[in-house]
């Protein structure tokens, strides 16, 4: 079953091919800001398609901003698991009280 898990892993062996022959080699190379900025407008394409109800573009583009995230997590050193990790422990309480202590 393929998850958010196996894209990870997929970013992580690209990463390590050549510009050449690997998009997320080529993002990466161009630093952690370039790919800031690229998963940003793949979240503005999202929500356009979003808000337009078209739901095939929905699809398309969060399939987009999950990879362009997983890239941003590797140009900036974060483990994807480490993200995991971060959710699993908010689920703990609920989202009303782990919003709240953020703000303290």
């Amino acid at each position: 079953m393929f998850s958010l898990e196996t894209l990870a892993e997929i970013v992580d062996r690209r990463a390590d091919a050549s510009a050449e022959q690997s998009y997320t080699r080529s993002l990466l190379d161009k630093g952690a800001a370039h790919c800031a900025r690229k998963f940003g407008e793949e979240a503005i394409e999202l929500t356009v398609a979003a808000a337009a109800l078209d739901e095939a573009a929905v699809r398309a583009e969060a399939a987009d901003v999950l990879y362009h995230l997983l890239v941003l997590l590797r140009a900036r050193g974060v483990a994807f698991g480490s993200v995991v990790d971060e959710l699993e422990s908010r689920t703990r309480r609920s989202g009303h009280d782990e919003k709240a202590s953020r703000k303290a």
